[in-house]
């Protein structure tokens, strides 16, 4: 039965154990010298309807190196963009390609699609969920931490994709996260509402420092994402407070280690000196996309 990542909500625990020792044994291999080919005569399509660095040449890179051929789609240079139905073209592409890697606007889109493909779609962003970015994001915090379980882990800014994934991952995993965003701001309540089902230790406040206080790991993200250019200086005004900086790393943890996802405006949602700073492991955290995306296409194809 195929198994698709359209949320980390719908994962197991054993799933996530799968997936983190999968790729730090392919990154170990990869380290040593060792080049693994299991996907060989297989093909992955990369559907993309947001621009993307990190995301797009990662699945790129990962598919070629597990022997896989990646084939990049503009959803603006096929019939999509003449409204075809996208359950027709999830029916055909089936028939064409062994993986998908979508990324794009609509959560109900992608699940639209998952629902009439027999063959694994994995999300690559939508405005609601990020979940290969957080998986990638937690195997930097196993490398630092040695496990998530037990952890206190902080999220300070927008209450957006990034933080509604790692809700779900919190939810399934049970380390504590408190979340600091501006009133308005605030992560989905139906999120955060089925994630208080299985762990109460995920709250919201509104005051970074307290967000902040004893965090082993501090998260952030850019304060206008993709799609928001036009509230860039209306959320300029609301996120001021809300700067990842060394005074928030002083109520931390001693040992807190800080993620961002990138791209990142440094001084505006991280000041510079903390993200080139010694507890910085975001370049860590954007290589591990590769390996991630290495274990989650060899598990799912």
């Amino acid at each position: 039965m195929k198994k698709d990542i359209l949320t980390l909500a719908e994962l197991e625990t054993s799933d996530f154990t799968l997936l983190f020792d999968r790729a730090a044994e392919l990154k170990a291999r990869y380290k040593n010298g060792i080049a693994d080919r299991p996907l060989v005569g297989k093909s992955v399509g990369l559907i993309f309807d947001k621009p993307s660095t990190r995301t797009r040449i990662s699945f790129e890179t990962a598919a070629i190196q597990l022997g896989a051929t990646p084939i990049f789609i503009s959803s603006g240079d096929t019939q999509m963009a003449r409204n075809e139905p996208i359950e027709d073209t999830a029916r055909v592409l089936s028939r064409y390609l062994d993986g998908i890697a979508f990324r794009t606007f609509s959560q109900d889109l992608i699940e639209q699609f998952a629902a009439s493909a027999d063959i694994p779609v994995i999300n690559a962003l939508t405005d609601k969920y990020h979940p290969c970015q957080i998986l990638s994001d937690l195997l930097t915090v196993i490398e630092h931490k040695g496990a998530c379980k037990g952890l206190n882990v902080a999220w300070i800014g927008d209450g957006n994709n990034m933080a509604h994934s790692w809700i779900n991952a919190a939810a399934v995993l049970g380390f504590s996260l408190s979340l600091a965003c501006p009133k308005d701001y605030a992560p989905d309540k139906d999120v955060l509402a089925l994630a208080h089902e299985k762990n109460t230790a995920i709250s919201v406040t509104t005051d970074p420092l307290t967000a902040a206080q004893d965090a082993d790991v501090i998260n952030t993200d850019v304060w206008a994402s993709m799609g928001q250019e036009k509230e860039q200086v209306e959320r300029q005004k609301a996120f001021a407070p809300y700067q990842v900086n060394s005074l928030l790393l002083d109520v931390a943890d001693k040992d807190v280690i800080v993620m961002h996802c990138l791209p990142a405006h440094r001084g505006e949602e991280i000041t510079a000196d903390v993200l080139e700073g010694s507890q910085s492991v975001v370049w860590d955290q954007a290589e591990n996309k590769m390996h991630m995306h290495k274990a989650i296409l060899d598990i799912l194809l």
